[in-house]
């Protein structure tokens, strides 16, 4: 079926897998709420006419301005610039029911020929009469439907304070304009009960085989112009919504090389 390439920097596997803190990272503040969006996109040369094979990654992190935490993360929409495409066509998709509950190693055993990409977790944890902790989670993406909706299923597991799983359906759709894809999805109220979440990252990565083809689940062009050989361009629009109706929006801007 193929391999899955590339490393998770973000879709919530250990601190070695979160993008490091960049420069080029957007810091954008609403109403004392911080967030933090880094992207990449490799490879960075890539055909002008046509597409090639990519990976994508993500990540997000939370803060406030004043010393009392964040508000809780209700929501989470990610848009994929137009000249990415994302084809799941001939990919295993995995079931819902086979992953939620259960580890890590239960959820690769399950839906391994669906696995489309991986990433961390991150939040502060609430006990009564202790101070916040932090508490990392490993995220596995799969393929699949939900109520005949394409998704892709980010599957969460944690060992602080007791083993935790849950799962993330981020709905794909189509979008006009500058973004051609957006994944969507809803945080579980369950989340509110033990933190905060503070942070989140994945990478979207998988090359498969199909009746004899080389397929990716990603892939892109460089939206140069003839006679220019860079294009600067915005990869994703992230939007971040908190309880209480914060909103946090933010655009990060990649450049890519044009070859061919």
């Amino acid at each position: 079926m193929g391999t899955l390439r590339g490393v998770i920097v973000a879709a919530l596997v250990g601190p070695a897998a979160l993008l490091s803190p960049l420069a080029s990272a957007e810091v954008k503040e609403e109403h004392g709420v911080r967030v933090s969006v880094d992207g990449r996109l490799l490879p960075k040369k890539l055909p002008r006419h046509g597409t090639a094979p990519v990976s994508v990654s993500v990540s997000g992190r939370i803060g406030s301005k004043a010393s009392s935490p964040p508000p809780q993360l209700e929501k989470l929409t990610i848009a994929i610039n137009r000249h990415g495409h994302l084809s799941s066509h001939g990919l295993p998709r995995c079931r819902i029911g086979h992953i939620d509950p259960s580890t890590t190693s239960e959820a690769m055993a399950a839906c391994a020929p669906a696995l489309v990409g991986d990433g961390t977790f991150s939040a502060n944890v609430r006990l009564p009469e202790q101070s916040p902790f932090p508490s990392n989670g490993k995220v596995l993406a799969f393929n699949g439907k939900l109520g005949g909706r394409p998704a892709i299923f980010a599957h969460i597991y944690g060992t602080d304070p007791v083993p935790t799983s849950y799962v993330l359906p981020f709905f794909i759709k189509s979008s006009g304009g500058t973004f051609g894809t957006v994944l969507e999805t809803s945080l579980p109220r369950v989340t509110g009960e033990w933190g905060y979440v503070t942070g989140i990252s994945m990478t979207l990565d998988r090359r498969f085989t199909v009746r004899g083809k080389q397929r990716s689940f990603l892939s892109a062009s460089c939206p140069a112009p003839d006679g220019f050989g860079l294009a600067t361009f915005p990869l994703i629009r992230t939007s971040f919504g908190f309880e209480g109706g914060v909103k946090v929006t933010s655009t990060v801007n990649r450049v890519c090389k044009a070859g061919g």
